[in-house]
């Protein structure tokens, strides 16, 4: 099988950054260096590079080259448990804000009705709100609740930064999920624009449920879109909605 050069190229210039080789700031070799050193047209070493810096990697300064990005300081983040993001963000000392985005009424979804336990005439919502800490953003949150359990839910979702505090003010206290799903995804360009990511960096998806521990009832279907490249995972403690 032959080589793919272009992958070689990547390969090369990650192994750098992962033993740290090469230093955020630095500058990366010309297409045509790069070129040189693996024997390739430049059209190749330009394809490398490109992906790299769709991946969040490298950034170009016109007219001076391609420089390897700062890191972000990842944030330990449980993706089990019973407190809300807010709380744990700052606990844990970073400086969170909140930007709710919308409340809109969805179609028909089977998944989101079942978890819900709702009927197929329910009128289910959607609330949407973008996380950031120290002003960049990091994960959309979205919850997905039943009118016929908080009939307000229309006029008062667009006003909602924390939904746990929402739920409080209906005596619920206590939190619990009994369903976690995890996969990967791809940013659309509307999650792109709003995470301020390329379309290559992967999204962590987080599906659960929202459940009152005492009376059992089923609060919220919950979907949150994580940059994957601002986080560390734990899922065996305490965690996060």
């Amino acid at each position: 099988m032959p080589v793919d050069k272009e992958m070689q190229i990547i390969d090369d210039i990650m192994e750098k950054i992962i033993t740290k080789a090469m230093k955020p700031g630095e500058k990366i070799p010309s297409e045509n260096k790069l070129a040189d050193q693996h024997k390739v047209p430049r059209i190749t070493a330009r394809k490398a590079l490109t992906t790299l810096e769709a991946r969040g990697y490298i950034y170009s300064v016109q007219g001076k080259g391609r420089f390897l990005k700062e890191t972000s300081k990842p944030i330990q983040l449980h993706l089990t448990g019973n407190s809300s993001f807010t709380d744990k963000m700052k606990r844990a000392g970073y400086r969170l804000t909140t930007k709710n985005m919308y409340c809109n009424k969805i179609n028909y979804d089977s998944k989101i009705y079942d978890t819900l336990q709702a009927n197929r005439e329910a009128a289910i919502y959607k609330i949407g709100r973008l996380r950031l800490i120290d002003d960049e953003p990091i994960a959309i949150h979205q919850s997905f609740v039943d009118q016929d359990r908080f009939p307000n839910i229309a006029h008062e979702g667009s006003q909602i930064l924390s939904m746990f505090a929402y739920y409080r003010q209906f005596g619920y206290e206590e939190f619990a999920s009994k369903h976690s799903l995890l996969s990967i995804t791809f940013p659309t360009s509307y999650e792109q624009e709003m995470l301020s990511c390329s379309s290559m960096v992967p999204l962590i998806v987080l599906e659960t449920d929202c459940i009152d521990r005492k009376t059992k009832k089923v609060l919220e279907y919950t979907k949150i879109l994580y940059r994957s490249d601002k986080f560390k995972y734990d899922i065996t403690s305490e965690g996060s909605r």
